[in-house]
């Protein structure tokens, strides 16, 4: 069976979690709320402070989806009470970015700004010009909106010049004096 599938979810205290028609998952806590929609042969169960996902056989799409339905109620209790966040850093001589109210507006080496606006439920903060940290309560939205500023300028593999996720390790490739 399932390592991850079969742990219990706690819940904590301030979170709500109901199961609908349809699987549809719903966890409100002081952060915010989500709505997620598991598979149907997916067993949810909540116990008092305890949710249980279980399967009903031992066929491999359910053994897969498992885990999965497991991880996804998880990551919404963990969103709706801590939330998530991602740490960009900026390398590079004249890069830097800034906040303008919602709007994070970066100098990437291009002839103009590159701005993107903030959406209703991810945040993002400048505590430093090299530093943007991407907040908000849904592990996906950060991640993809992490991603998408992040591709605005990846990092380039000779000087590492560009926007890196800050756990990310470079590998940098050797310039031409290298092959002699």
């Amino acid at each position: 069976m399932s390592r991850i599938g079969r742990a219990p979810i706690a819940i904590p205290a301030g979170v709500t979690v109901t199961v609908g028609s349809g699987n549809e998952i719903h966890v409100k806590g002081p952060k915010g709320e989500l709505t997620q929609t598991v598979s149907p042969m997916m067993e949810v169960k909540v116990d008092g402070g305890v949710v249980t996902v279980s399967r009903p056989n031992d066929e491999a799409l359910n053994r897969s989806l498992h885990g999965l339905t497991r991880s996804l109620i998880h990551n919404m209790v963990v969103g709706v009470t801590e939330g998530f966040s991602k740490t960009l850093e900026i390398n590079g001589v004249g890069y830097r970015a800034a906040k303008e109210g919602k709007n994070l507006v970066m100098n990437l080496g291009y002839s103009h700004q590159v701005t993107v606006p903030d959406t209703d439920d991810i945040t993002t903060e400048v505590p430093n010009p090299n530093q943007v940290i991407v907040k908000g309560i849904d592990k996906q939205k950060v991640g993809q909106f992490a991603a998408e500023v992040r591709a605005k300028r990846p990092p380039e593999p000779y000087k590492g010049k560009g926007i890196k996720y800050a756990d990310e390790v470079l590998i940098h490739k050797e310039g031409k004096t290298g092959a002699k």
